[in-house]
């Protein structure tokens, strides 16, 4: 199999040979300049072979710019997509700026695959997607797929809940130039300027990005400072294209990651725990501080009116690190032995210095009945872990210059990967969908902080079938498919400890439904079933290391009915929406909890509960009423159900369900043919509403007696963003 994968992946990648001997030579000018046209305004075949097409059977919802940009007005992407069928979201700070995250279908993000042009986002190690290293990057996206379940095959981690995927590779024919201001709530400041040159001698368009975010945040102390970058240039062809992208950006954030104590929640919702250890006042730099750039080249051609192909080379580094004050730390733990006294204050850094590197590359045939794609790629992680005393350490003459590094960690990771998708129209109403990938993963570790001497080498093969039919009789478009998905452990379920490593993940989702599209109303309805074998949860359990890890349960599901509309109710009044009701259950399990009376951990079996953060209702309306051609009103409303804080079910740690309005008005201050003007105004959580979409809880027995700790992450309550749009065309 490995053989076989790495013939199509070396075909793919040598397809430039093929394309040489067409006798489309992007030399020669074709004289049809419309046709031209039309085909550097369809979607680049990076983005087409990750995503699905209008009557592909799966769940799926597509955000254009128009829609991304009503929203975007200095809160981060989660914020931006969180009125889609059962999206939750949440925030650090707690006015979507900074350290953000989404949940769909109650997946948490590193069960979301997400990529940027067909190339992979999430980071390897943890499977995490860390948007706040890439600020604005929606000011640049020209559209946003977000498929729900496993969806078709892509590149990256599987999807064990959704995939998202951003483009950006648009063609601008025309000039521009867009500056947006906008200020918010906590003293949040957004400045945006974009531009492009268009066309140049019908070859090149140059198109740029520069955006710079700031906010206090709705927490104490939960500062952003949120620069980056964006420019791409591109060579266009006849019938083929040639692009290079360049993104960076850089993020310093007082650290908000620890939530506030239940009990202060009433009467200190905005507390923040991080940088109290310090006695006299919080430390002023408990900050993460971390850049990431992008390098993306991508060739797209036209090898016939039958065949396209494309490939890309990316590289993404990353370098940062988090500070923290520590107090009354033992120094033997710091590998350091100084005859100074047991324990001291130190404030230390932990590190990252890593490259993401790799190529994709797929070729589509299209013709009469048939769309076939063959793709893949490759990619290395090599990532280094380390922890640093940057501002050295007391001694006994005094302020030791000592810069000691106390740990360090490298790891690397492989991944290559195959897939063939055949889209195939049996009858005139008929389309039938086989989409299968092959993937392989090596981990290599070398050491783990709190267990340098545990390396970790683990491969994983994967195989993963996708099939699906979809009818369209009338208005009404039918599917159904049935995809199986698996998942290799993140880097902290291998720091288990050797006689505790996890196993690997298995999803089988089935989705089926309908849509319907009229004049004037489009309604539809999708069934899902995810059935899940061996997925990884936290129970509780503390491994050898004495650190709490997620253990592999046998079984447990997520199904649920997602409904959507969308009505022109009249000439000036639309509605649109969604909702979602789902069971997501653990079948058996075993809940662990420390008990320092006897010095062990105490058990509890629980059977069929609540999946942790997994709401049983989400719903989202949208009301737009156009009281003329200058002005919009739309009121978006939003609410989701009680959600638990860990898979025991217990009514005790649970986050109360949260009913949410917004209100946004545009306004056309100028309307002419080469400038536009657009002031809008966005109250969000107009009615105040005091809630928290995030939390944990930990419980432990001390004194003959359980204690239950929670904590929560709260968002603000009514708060505000108004913003100045000014464009030149």
């Amino acid at each position: 199999m490995t053989k076989l994968l790495g013939t199509i992946v070396s075909f793919l990648l040598l397809a430039p040979v093929f394309g040489q001997q067409t006798k489309l030579s992007i030399s020669k000018k074709d004289s049809n300049q419309k046709f031209i046209d039309s085909i550097r305004n369809l979607p680049p075949l990076e983005v087409r072979s990750v995503r699905v097409s209008e009557n592909s059977p799966f769940a799926k919802s597509n955000v254009n710019v128009k829609q991304i940009a009503q929203l975007n007005l200095g809160q981060d992407l989660p914020f931006l997509l969180q009125n889609t069928p059962s999206i939750v979201v949440n925030a650090d700070a707690g006015n979507g700026v900074g350290y953000t995250a989404m949940r769909i279908r109650g997946t948490d993000a590193t069960r979301i695959n997400v990529t940027i042009n067909g190339i992979p986002y999430n980071d390897a190690e943890s499977m995490g997607t860390f948007l706040v290293n890439i600020p604005d990057v929606a000011s640049s996206a020209s559209s946003i797929q977000i498929q729900r379940g496993v969806g078709t095959s892509t590149n990256g981690a599987s999807a064990f809940g959704a995939t998202i995927n951003i483009a950006t590779n648009d063609y601008h024919p025309s000039k521009y130039l867009s500056l947006q201001n906008s200020f918010g709530s906590f003293n949040t400041l957004k400045n945006n300027l974009q531009f492009g040159t268009g066309l140049i001698n019908n070859r090149f368009t140059i198109d740029g990005r520069v955006s710079s975010i700031k906010s206090d945040g709705y927490m104490d102390r939960a500062t952003s400072n949120l620069n980056s970058f964006f420019m791409s240039s591109t060579y266009w062809g006849d019938r083929s294209s040639l692009r290079l992208n360049v993104f960076s950006g850089k993020e310093k954030t007082y650290q908000a990651w620890y939530g506030v104590p239940e009990e202060m929640l009433l009467t200190n919702r905005t507390y923040n725990p991080a940088g109290t250890e310090k006695s006299d006042s919080p430390y002023d730099n408990q900050t993460d501080n971390y850049t990431q750039t992008h390098y993306q080249l991508f060739y797209n051609q036209t090898m016939s009116s039958t065949l396209k192909w494309n490939t890309a080379v990316f590289l993404t580094k990353g370098h940062g690190y988090y500070e923290e004050y520590k107090a009354g730390v033992n120094l033997n733990d710091y590998g350091i032995n100084l005859n100074i006294g047991s324990q001291i204050d130190l404030i230390r850094r932990r590190w990252l210095d890593n490259n993401f590197y790799g190529q994709i590359a797929s070729i589509t045939y299209e013709k009469n009945k048939d769309i076939i794609t063959a793709g893949g790629g490759w990619n290395i992680y090599d990532g280094i872990h380390f922890g640093n005393l940057p501002y050295g350490i007391p001694s006994l003459n005094g302020y030791s210059t000592i810069n000691k590094v106390y740990y360090n960690n490298n790891a690397t990771k492989k991944d290559i990967n195959g897939y063939f998708k055949w889209e195939h129209q049996l009858l005139n109403q008929l389309t039938s969908f086989i989409d299968i990938q092959y993937r392989r993963v090596q981990h290599a570790m070398y050491g783990f902080d709190s267990n340098p001497s545990l390396l970790v080498d683990r491969k994983f093969d994967f195989m993963n079938p996708k099939v699906g039919l979809s009818s369209k009789i009338k208005n009404t478009t039918y599917y159904t498919s049935i995809a199986v998905a698996h998942k290799e452990p993140n880097r902290d379920d291998f720091e288990a400890g050797i006689n505790q490593q996890p196993k690997q993940e298995v999803l089988y989702d089935w989705e089926s439904g309908f849509k319907s599209k009229y004049e004037k109303f489009n309604w539809g309805v999708n069934i899902y079933y995810m059935h899940y074998k061996d997925q990884l949860v936290l129970t509780g359990k503390i491994n050898d290391v004495g650190a709490y890890t997620r253990t592999n349960v046998p079984k447990s599901y997520r199904a649920g009915i997602e409904m959507e509309e969308s009505w022109q109710i009249s000439k000036n009044l639309d509605s649109y929406g969604s909702v979602t009701f789902s069971k997501n259950k653990i079948e058996h399990f075993t809940e662990f909890f420390d008990d320092y009376d006897n010095g062990d951990q105490a058990s509890i079996t629980h059977n069929n509960t609540d999946i942790t953060l997994s709401p049983n209702l989400t719903g989202t309306h949208n009301l737009v009423y156009k009281l003329n051609a200058r002005t919009n009103f739309t009121w978006t409303s939003k609410y989701v159900s009680k959600q638990y804080l860990d898979n025991t079910q217990n009514e005790s740690r649970t986050l109360k369900a949260y009913f949410l309005n917004d209100l946004n008005v545009s306004y056309k201050l100028l309307d002419k043919k080469k400038w536009q003007a657009l002031f809008q105004f966005y109250a969000i959580n107009f009615m105040d509403v005091k809630y928290e979409p995030n939390g944990y809880t930990y419980s432990y027995i001390y004194g003959g007696t359980t204690t239950t700790s929670n904590n929560f992450f709260p968002m603000a309550g009514r708060n505000y963003f108004a913003s100045i749009k000014i464009e030149l065309k």
